[in-house]
């Protein structure tokens, strides 16, 4: 017996389409402001970066690999940045590094919120957890499509693809951590007169700052991951420098490109996850480190007792 396909369609693709056409034709404005407002903030970041003669910016980097991480992985900073010097990528590295920083910090300033707000509220939760499981299961080149159409070539819809690519971590993790946060934790701070506001920022926060650090960090790696395919709208940097290896089958620049984007995620990967430890050795106290903190907050105890 054969098999028999359904004879139906749906037209998803066509409304959608609709809904993409509809958004340039009545929110022009608001999607100028916010062209206007990415461009200028990677804009800054890459004229910042771009004024500091490279080896300046190379000594910095190589100064707090160092600092950070060892005096072993400074070495590796040392030499991996010799290296972007001598395949004479430094420029496109800058760029990217911009263009990264931009569109994570923004990616962070939006994801941030929504994971405390997630922690919060069970009903957040429940609606926001969907939408995120839909952006990190959507094929990355997807995001291309609306950024080009809403915001054209260059670097702004390029960092839009990438914010949007890369904001999943930061707002699961920072939820995550928030939960996790043990009860004994709160109490303690409620014992001590915290407000809602008090107790999400002098007690809940630092406790989960190591998972909201490991966000940040996953953050910064799918931004830079993303880097090569905003290329294809114009996002530049090393990604232009990989896409043009494979548009003219050279495989020794896109071998360049490709370990240029490699070299900088190792040196932003190491750097960032320095914090996190950081906040991990100073968050393990236990109760009675997190008693002596909230003291030093409040002075004593709000309700007057000689105890504390």
């Amino acid at each position: 017996m054969a098999n028999h396909i359904p004879n139906y369609r749906i037209p998803l693709g066509d409304w959608v389409e609709t809904g993409v056409d509809w958004i340039p034709d009545n929110f022009t404005g608001a999607l100028d402001s916010i062209s206007d407002g990415l461009g200028l903030v990677i804009g800054s970041f890459e004229d910042a970066l771009t004024a500091l003669p490279p080896m300046l910016l190379a000594a910095l980097i190589v100064v707090l690999a160092g600092w950070r991480v060892g005096w072993r992985f400074g070495l590796f900073a040392l030499a991996a940045l010799a290296l972007i010097f001598g395949m004479d990528i430094w420029k496109e590295t800058v760029a990217t590094l911009a263009l990264v920083i931009a569109s994570s910090l923004v990616a962070l300033a939006i994801g941030i919120p929504i994971g405390i707000a997630m922690a919060r509220s069970d009903t957040v939760e429940a609606i926001v957890r969907p939408v995120l499981d839909f952006m990190q299961t959507m094929p990355p080149f997807v995001y291309l499509i609306p950024a080009a159409i809403f915001f054209g070539l260059g670097k702004v819809p390029g960092a839009i693809a990438t914010l949007i690519f890369a904001m999943p971590p930061a707002v699961r993790l920072t939820n995550l951590g928030i939960r996790q946060v043990s009860r004994e934790h709160v109490e303690a701070g409620q014992a001590f007169g915290c407000t809602a506001h008090q107790l999400l920022f002098k007690v809940q926060l630092p406790l989960a700052m190591p998972s909201i650090m490991a966000g940040i960090n996953q953050t910064l790696m799918l931004a830079l991951s993303m880097v090569v395919i905003a290329s294809m709208i114009g996002a530049g940097g090393l990604g232009n420098t990989v896409l043009t290896g494979i548009q003219r089958l050279n495989v020794g620049l896109g071998f360049e490109g490709g370990l240029g984007v490699v070299l900088l995620a190792i040196l932003l990967d190491r750097i960032t996850q320095s914090f996190g430890w950081a906040r991990r050795g100073s968050a393990s106290g236990g109760p009675s480190g997190l008693l002596g903190r909230i003291k030093q907050v409040f002075g004593r105890d709000n309700r007057g007792d000689p105890e504390y």
